[in-house]
């Protein structure tokens, strides 16, 4: 079975890049069946495809090294130095690998540019800000930005949470891009664990919800190498602004409230300002950028994360920091969460049972009032059956006699 990052490839070749089916096929080393029945998927597939191995395998490392060095060396070159490593494949395997390896090393090439066509490219990257706010219950915590910018017109939003997780990297990215009112071609990101499972720059394996996300919007990832920030200067340079001209003298009495302000700021003050490198103001050329995006997916790619749990014997589970109420009488049940930057729901076989605002104050506890109530009118039960208080009306056996005819 193929996995969700090669039905993501597939749909954004085909959607955005405007590559026939054939040519899919040659550059994924995929037959053109499986690039139909990819094509036929809305959704992604479940499960990774468990790679079977080739001679090649051992020499991948070599060929990134040969291909770090130049990006166009040919298939030929590349054989020559393999076989004088030991290598006994034929060149058909390596030209199939080439295919679908060489594209990410020439884009790791060219998105290093320091000009760039409209819609070609967003950079995005984490913004750890140096305050804290607060979250209620006399608690504080520090805030984080999802900070996007399309370098053709420096342009940016910023969309901020209170941590930095896959789940909330899904979500906030998804609100940058509305915020942008479409898709880049590409988009630019760190090596972060909020994004990749493991590996590092070209041999990145993202988050299957990440890859998930990057699909339905045919969006092509290029996930950069470990310390190496000059590769998006846009957004480093854009972060910085930020922390010298938005962040000085203010003061935030909530996450939304951080959310308005920086959101107001940009539109008034950072937007309308001229860029020596653009030349023009920002709000102009961001204005001409957006015209080049692609529209976003209607409805909307579902960016919620997915939780699953066993009840216990109280009525709370618990979601990060907090507990959350559930109505009583489920132990052991299992229960499906979903949880937002806002919210958190709970589901008992595809019912929703529960749904509370999401609390970032550490050691809370979240309680549905209509929870609390049917556990005590539950307890106040059990108490008058194990103390014998419950009344019961007397039951007039006469009656049966007179049924069946029978005189007392």
């Amino acid at each position: 079975m193929y996995s969700v990052h090669d039905w993501a490839e597939v749909h954004r070749l085909y959607e955005r890049e405007g590559c026939s089916k054939t040519a899919i096929g040659r550059r994924l080393a995929m037959s053109r069946n499986t690039v139909d029945r990819l094509l036929a998927l809305k959704e992604p597939p479940r499960y990774e495809r468990s790679s079977k191995g080739s001679l090649l395998d051992a020499f991948k490392p070599d060929i990134s090294e040969m291909l770090e060095l130049d990006a166009e060396v040919p298939a030929t070159v590349i054989l020559e130095h393999l076989q004088a490593r030991g290598y006994r494949g034929r060149i058909t395997i390596l030209k199939d690998y080439l295919q679908a390896e060489r594209p990410r090393y020439l884009a790791a090439r060219s998105f290093q540019r320091t000009s760039y066509t409209p819609g070609e490219l967003g950079q995005f990257d984490w913004w750890e800000l140096p305050i804290l706010i607060p979250v209620g219950k006399d608690r504080f915590r520090k805030p984080y930005g999802l900070v996007a910018t399309p370098p053709h017109s420096a342009g940016h939003e910023t969309v901020f949470t209170f941590s930095k997780t896959m789940g909330d990297f899904c979500p906030a990215f998804l609100g940058t891009l509305e915020r942008f009112g479409g898709v880049p071609h590409a988009g630019v990101f760190d090596n972060d664990s909020s994004i990749v499972s493991r590996g590092s720059g070209k041999k990145a394996v993202l988050h299957h919800e990440v890859a998930s996300l990057f699909g339905h919007l045919r969006l092509k990832p290029i996930i950069l190498e470990a310390r190496r920030p000059q590769s998006k200067g846009q957004v480093e340079r854009t972060v910085g602004y930020l922390e010298t001209s938005f962040l000085p003298l203010r003061e935030f009495s909530s996450l939304g409230d951080l959310q308005s302000q920086h959101d107001h700021w940009a539109q008034a003050k950072a937007h309308r300002r001229y860029h020596r490198r653009v030349g023009h103001r920002v709000s102009d050329a961001y204005n001409v950028e957006r015209g080049f995006l692609h529209p976003l997916p209607d409805p909307r790619p579902d960016t919620r994360l997915r939780l699953e749990t066993k009840a216990g014997r109280d009525i709370f589970i618990r979601v990060g920091d907090a507990d959350y109420s559930i109505p009583p009488g489920l132990t052991g049940r299992r229960l499906a969460i979903t949880t937002s930057l806002t919210e958190v729901r709970v589901y008992l076989e595809g019912h929703e049972i529960a749904r509370h605002p999401r609390s970032f104050v550490p050691a809370d506890v979240v309680l549905d009032p209509r929870h609390a109530r049917a556990l005590r009118l539950a307890r106040e039960a059990t108490t008058q059956l194990q103390r014998g208080d419950v009344e019961v009306e007397a039951v007039d056996l006469a009656r049966y006699d007179r049924l069946v005819g029978v005189t007392p």
